[in-house]
């Protein structure tokens, strides 16, 4: 071969290797349905056999040998897959420009996270057209966020270095509404609110109005419908019969179909109801019809009389919460078993132990906890707001070990950020500021556990990462309770802090609660990490990307270790994007299987144990979906149940591949010629692949 050499864009020459190219073509066929080997294996030949004609005396550069992979491809006939492949190109050259452009190495942004950020986050004129850069938003928001150090006589330029950096090197992200809105005239940066809905017209479609007016403006909300009084029952002013707090789902349900939340998504809501309301079994069933309250998530509010009823074979009795009578007695089993098919069938009803959640409500004398956020992690007062952002953990790696004083750092600056923004938030409603100022609650979570396990060579499904996940917890909420009281002692305690459990364990107190586990889809995307504390959805898969397009995708972690153990090649990757798992791929060792399962690998106990695990140091909850594959049992979402209740998780959400007709993950479902992929939705980054799963 006479090419032996190719120059690096950075001006290094270092040994050309055919099988990159050979690679490239792959996935550019695989990307438009046209995957064929042979073709990849004979047009790379052809790439090569014209560098060797056009560069006998000189050394190609990186460029050239692009160039003429697309002459190549057109050449032969290939216009769709030269398209993929300039397209391809032409996204990783602009975000080297961007790199180039303002003077930063980062953000180290991959192709679909450029084109989420340019979909949903970057802000338009009034044409329509993108007026911002990545790192332009980053610093709109850096420097919205840290204003709020002046009315406390601190120097705001240096926060806003600090809160810049800290986005821009991807370390952390705060929640989507605060990318959309800091520094916009909207200025709603929340992703979580509660409102209550109690038993009259005028609250309810009160409680609706509010709903729209958040989802508008970018932010989830949850709501508990057991004060609404029962179907059936007797309404005292008209002397007609209530139709129930499902029939009244409805409405919400309707008007977030017809509100796009901030013009960015879809609002989504969390609707609760109380295991003891007398229309508990039409709320427990009444997602088993298809497209039914399709904008709810409905968990079932369990509560400790009732699990121990459970335990002990017992009945339990109903009560109309209008009269706060009797109205009939249940079978616990049955209805726990109920509960248990449901989410088999369905994904829907999760479980929220809310006794367990006021066990560890901060202000009990504020109020009692009836709701959390869509996604569980945030249980509110009713008004209650609260700001999330969630730490890289995949950047806190070092040399094969976890870089404690750089997550240190970034856990002090990340509560620094946050508490910010609950004075910077506009707030759609007085109530909400009221509240929301008043107990002063963050919500600092992690994301790239998954990356972080990888890294450290640490399988997700084992003792190992449980005794990792609550080290880390543990590490990052004493830190960041440690920068809480600090904050305080400067800047005052949250108002609440008098009648809040918190007096008797500190001096101060800035915020209420400061940790919480949130899912971190969108943003998990951007940081281009895993979500969560999720394991990987798939090594290797298919993406759909927002501009219409595919793009083939890789865990980069995977290539990095395949290619230095030797067995990477794109056959290899196409062969995993089947199923998405390596576990059945003969050629992959198996020390490396171990460490790279995915969440359908691992046994659903895993699952709630990595769940309880972060939960036993945080603040509010812990968003994470037990995936189960679609031969799971009834009886093996009821394990999952009772096992989470026995490990002191404040809810559970089970989700049985395929029991939904709409998702955004599907596994050897995409047909690409003759063969199937896995294939994943623009923004779906692990947990539940569902569409109705509002992520971060």
């Amino acid at each position: 071969m006479l090419i032996s050499k190719i120059r690096k864009r950075d001006g290094r020459v270092v040994d050309f290797n055919p099988e990159l190219i050979k690679n490239a073509i792959h996935r550019a066929f695989v990307a438009v349905k046209l995957e064929d080997g042979a073709n990849a294996e004979r047009l790379t030949l052809d790439v090569v056999h014209v560098l060797e004609e056009r560069f006998r005396e000189k050394i190609p550069s990186v460029e050239d040998v692009q160039d003429i992979v697309l002459e190549v491809l057109k050449k032969n006939g290939f216009e769709e897959v030269a398209r993929e492949y300039e397209s391809y190109r032409n996204k990783k050259e602009e975000i080297r420009r961007l790199r180039q452009r303002f003077g930063i190495e980062e953000p180290k942004l991959t192709v679909n996270a450029l084109e989420v950020l340019r979909k949903r986050y970057l802000l338009r004129d009034e044409a329509k057209q993108t007026i911002e850069e990545p790192a332009q938003m980053f610093r709109r928001v850096a420097k919205a966020i840290a204003r709020t150090d002046k009315k406390y006589g601190e120097d705001p330029k240096e926060s806003e270095e600090i809160f810049y950096k800290m986005m821009t090197k991807l370390e952390f992200l705060p929640n989507s509404p605060t990318l959309f809105n800091a520094g916009t005239r909207l200025g709603q940066l929340s992703a979580c609110f509660v409102l209550p809905v109690e038993d009259s017209l005028e609250s309810i479609f009160t409680a609706v109005r509010n709903m729209a007016l958040i989802e508008k403006s970018g932010g989830g909300v949850g709501f508990n419908f057991s004060r609404l009084r029962p179907k059936g029952d007797i309404v005292m002013s008209t002397k007609g019969v209530a139709s129930g707090p499902v029939s009244f789902m409805r409405v919400f349900d309707v008007a977030t179909e017809v509100i796009k939340a901030g013009g960015k998504r879809r609002g989504a809501m969390m609707g609760i109801l109380r295991v003891d309301h007398p229309d508990i079994i039409e709320f427990i069933t009444a997602k088993q019809k298809p497209g039914f309250l399709s904008n709810f998530n409905i968990s079932v509010a369990v509560t400790d009389e009732f699990m121990k009823a459970v335990e002990e074979d017992g009945e339990y009795w109903l009560i109309n919460p209008r009269s706060k009578e009797k109205t009939g007695k249940l079978k616990t089993k049955e209805v726990w078993n109920l509960i248990a098919h449901s989410a088999w069938a369905s994904g829907d009803p999760g479980v929220v132990f809310i006794d367990e959640i006021n066990r560890h409500n901060p202000t009990p004398e504020i109020g009692v906890i009836e709701s959390t956020n869509p996604c569980g992690e945030q249980p509110l007062l009713p008004y209650e707001s609260c700001n999330l952002g969630s730490i890289n953990l995949s950047r806190m790696v070092a040399d094969g070990s976890v870089n404690w004083e750089k997550l240190r750092e970034t856990v002090r600056n990340a509560v620094h950020f946050l508490d910010n923004v609950i004075d910077v938030n506009h707030y759609p409603l007085k109530e909400i500021e009221r509240i929301t100022k008043a107990n002063r609650k963050i919500g600092l979570g992690v994301m790239g556990f998954a990356d972080m396990l990888a890294k450290l060579r640490i399988p997700y499904n084992s003792d190992e990462a449980l005794e990792l996940a609550e080290r880390l917890m543990k590490f990052i909420n004493e830190e960041a309770h440690r920068k809480s009281e600090e904050i305080a002692e400067r800047r005052g305690s949250f108002p609440n802090f008098e009648k809040s459990v918190l007096k008797d364990k500190y001096k101060a107190m800035r915020n209420a609660t400061v940790t919480t586990i949130a899912p971190t889809g969108s943003i998990s995307i951007i940081a281009g990490c895993s979500s969560g504390i999720e394991p990987f959805f798939a090594i290797s898969f298919m993406r759909n990307v927002l501009d219409g397009t595919r793009l083939f995708e890789t865990n980069p972690l995977f290539e990095i270790v395949a290619k230095q153990r030797g067995f990477y090649d794109a056959q290899l990757l196409e062969e995993i994007a089947k199923t998405g798992s390596v576990q059945r791929i003969e050629k992959i060792p198996d020390d490396i299987k171990k460490i790279f399962v995915t969440a359908l690998d691992i046994a659903p106990e895993w699952h709630v144990k990595m769940q309880a695990a972060f939960q036993k140091y945080t603040d509010n909850a812990v968003s994470k979906t037990v995936n189960m594959p679609f031969e799971a049992s009834v009886e093996d979402v009821r394990k999952v149940f009772e096992l989470a209740w026995r490990l002191k998780c404040k809810g559970v959400t089970v989700f049985r591949y395929g029991s939904k007709p709409e998702q955004v993950l599907y596994i050897g479902e995409v047909k690409t010629a003759d063969k199937r992929f896995v294939s994943a939705e623009s923004e779906y980054a692990g947990g539940c692949p569902s569409k109705t799963c509002p992520f971060p």
